[in-house]
């Protein structure tokens, strides 16, 4: 409810969202969560969103109450323990149109909701397989530097996979440092440049290159990390619609775009395979 997110929210993050209670009040009350495997078919996933790490006072209603403030809600759900029936820190939110999901990811990223700050990005994307490596570690933080702000200070040289700010777990209070990564080496590249010595908060901040986990001393960002980055393939299911070579109109038998399939270690004059295209 209402009461409850306002407990949840931080002063700053419930001031930024504030302006849009009226939307909230017009837009009537939460849907039902549901959840079963023809919803999950259903649902439009380029206008859906996936929220991590929440707090377990976290349920549909405030979800729900939360992300309204962005634009008309279609679905929430909130995958559940089947034993206990809590949820397991993580969520989708399913917009009505794909341009609102695109701006809850843009404003409610790194939000802090109980005290912890949420994850938002759209779940079409497969993070995973964007994780390069390129991982910077930041230090000298003042202590009011919170992930939005880190996130939002460094998602300006390129697209942030993550930002964590490192805190005690007792209380919670900033270490003074945390990790930032980005899809891509050109963009942790142009941030180590353009913010190592910076001011953040008064204070200059520094950045280098993480470094690696169960390694002595090595640091991300090496000759070998950017070799694999740039031999991997680039948005995989868009090859298939890349246009055809000039000068080959008609090549190979097969659908526009598609490359001629021929095993590369055929000897001389062996025939490719029925149905793979070539000559």
């Amino acid at each position: 409810n209402r009461a409850t997110l306002a407990q949840g929210l931080s002063a700053p993050d419930l001031a930024a969202t504030t302006p849009f209670c009226k939307l909230t009040m017009a837009a009537g009350g939460p849907p039902q969560s549901g959840g079963g495997i023809q919803q999950v078919y259903e649902r439009n996933q380029e206008a859906t969103i996936y929220v991590g790490n929440l707090d377990p006072k976290i349920d549909e209603e405030v979800l729900w109450e939360l992300m309204c403030q962005c634009g008309p809600v279609a679905n929430v759900h909130l995958p559940r323990d089947k034993i206990t029936q809590t949820h397991q820190g993580y969520g989708f939110v399913e917009f009505k149109n794909e341009e609102d999901s695109d701006y809850t990811v843009k404003i409610m990223n790194m939000i802090r909701l109980f005290g912890k700050p949420i994850r938002c990005n759209k779940s079409s994307q497969d993070k995973k397989t964007n994780e390069v490596g390129a991982n910077l570690f930041i230090g000298n933080l003042e202590p009011e530097v919170d992930e939005k702000m880190l996130y939002d200070t460094f998602s300006a040289f390129g697209v942030l996979l993550f930002a964590k700010v490192m805190r005690d777990p007792d209380t919670g209070q900033s270490r003074g440092f945390g990790f930032i990564s980005y899809d891509t080496f050109e963009a942790s590249d142009a941030a180590l440049a353009g913010m190592n010595g910076q001011f953040l908060c008064n204070r200059p901040i520094s950045a280098s290159y993480a470094y690696k986990k169960e390694t002595k001393g090595e640091r991300h960002g090496s000759a070998a990390e950017r070799l694999i980055a740039a031999s991997r393939p680039k948005d995989g299911p868009k090859l298939t619609a890349a246009p055809a070579a000039p000068g080959r109109p008609g090549g190979g038998g097969g659908p526009p775009g598609m490359p001629t399939l021929r095993p590369p270690s055929l000897p001389p004059g062996m025939p490719a395979p029925p149905g793979m295209g070539g000559r």
